[in-house]
């Protein structure tokens, strides 16, 4: 399996030149879709992605979020053809392409690692796809030099990797891939190794070349924050399969499992059982705690033990109200544009952890007693046994 890249910029990419300058000659987008049915790899007995089905439509980036082990690299490099699967197929705009060794695909790849050729210069290392690929020498001296000039490396064109710092050095492992136009572009972790002004920015730049190129981009990360900030859709990941694949909203707002619920925004969770139907069909929780939480319509009956997720950005302090939740506050940690505030739960079992809120509103003082509710949106229910 080949290395990965690393970081991607050390000074300012200019993505809508870099764009321009790489913009396909034809007005037809330049991405195109991929399909993934029953894909499945195993090592030694282990099984470490186990039955990935999706559609990514032309055009749309992708994210594969998860933590370690969850399979999402695994699942990557067998897009890639890097790794063969056990089973499943990949297709592209329909056509199968899971026999093909990895030069066949055409896909673009930025790693982890640089994996610049040493011995070449920038100029050298961004023309090689072209040569491979059979480009006359006046179209690979243009496109090469167009490609540099937007992404300003112009003047290092005849400097070898060691001469550049490692920023520079990824910009050029960029252009290598984005020089001949990949209708498909794998990206593993490539903003991991950098600091987060600078990886906050290449995120935008990313987004930014994606969408003026109309390529179709999948992309591993591990960092919640980057997969809502690039992707039109997230394939959560865990122990080798897709929890839910949906848009950064539908996670947040409609988490389909406890584990996605938890994975993003860490949910507060709080047992109780159904109360009896609502006239408005919403599906009220009495907690084991004392009070009621309102949740948005669920199929359960009264009386069954449920799990009530909500977010700590979406718990709100009232004043005393029927059915709220009372307890007290047992920290408050001022962390800028907010204060994140835990409240111990009258009747809460020993043991329980406190109810986690952030909030942007003066926050209450340390041993004071507080009322904690939720609007019924923000709030998703769970089968007890259910434990994602």
């Amino acid at each position: 399996m080949p290395e990965r890249t690393q970081s991607l910029t050390a000074g300012k990419l200019s993505a809508d030149d870099l764009a321009a300058a790489l913009a396909p000659r034809s007005s037809s987008p330049t991405g195109k879709s991929l399909s993934v049915t029953g894909l499945r790899k195993s090592y030694g007995g282990t099984t470490v992605v186990d039955g990935v089905d999706m559609e990514i439509a032309a055009g749309e980036f992708v994210t594969f979020l998860g933590s370690s082990g969850s399979g999402k690299t695994t699942t990557l490099m067998m897009l890639a053809g890097f790794t063969e699967p056990d089973s499943g197929t990949v297709s592209v705009d329909g056509r199968d392409i899971t026999g093909l060794n990895p030069g066949k695909r055409d896909f673009g790849f930025v790693f982890q690692q640089y994996l610049l050729f040493p011995h070449m210069t920038v100029e050298e290392n961004v023309a090689f796809p072209l040569q491979l690929r059979g480009v006359s020498k006046a179209e690979i001296r243009r496109r090469v030099g167009e490609t540099l000039q937007a992404a300003g490396l112009s003047k290092f064109a005849g400097r070898k990797p060691r001469e550049l710092s490692g920023g520079q050095q990824q910009r050029v492992a960029l252009c290598r891939v984005l020089v001949y136009r990949p209708p498909i572009v794998l990206m593993d972790e490539p903003l991991g190794a950098l600091d987060k002004k600078l990886r906050d920015q290449m995120q935008t730049e990313i987004k930014t070349i994606q969408r003026e190129l109309g390529l179709t981009v999948v992309y591993v990360t591990h960092d919640q924050e980057e997969a809502l900030v690039l992707s039109d859709r997230i394939a959560i990941m865990k122990d080798g399969r897709i929890e839910q694949f949906d848009t950064p909203r539908g996670l947040f707002e409609h988490p389909r499992t406890p584990f996605v619920a938890d994975f993003l925004g860490a949910a507060n969770f709080l047992n109780g059982k159904v109360e009896e139907p609502a006239a408005d069909g919403c599906t009220r929780v009495r907690l084991d705690t004392g009070g009621v939480l309102t949740a948005r319509e669920h199929p359960c009956v009264p009386g069954q033990r449920v799990r009530a997720a909500v977010r700590p950005g979406k718990l709100r302090l009232v004043s005393a109200e029927e059915g709220c939740c009372t307890g007290t506050v047992e920290t408050a940690v001022y962390v800028g544009s907010l204060t994140r505030i835990s409240v111990r739960l009258d009747g809460a079992a020993p043991g329980t952890p406190p109810l986690r809120i952030e909030t942007a509103v003066a926050p209450p003082r340390v041993g004071e007693r507080v009322c904690v509710t939720a609007e019924r949106e923000d709030v998703s229910v769970f089968d007890a046994t259910d434990g994602g």
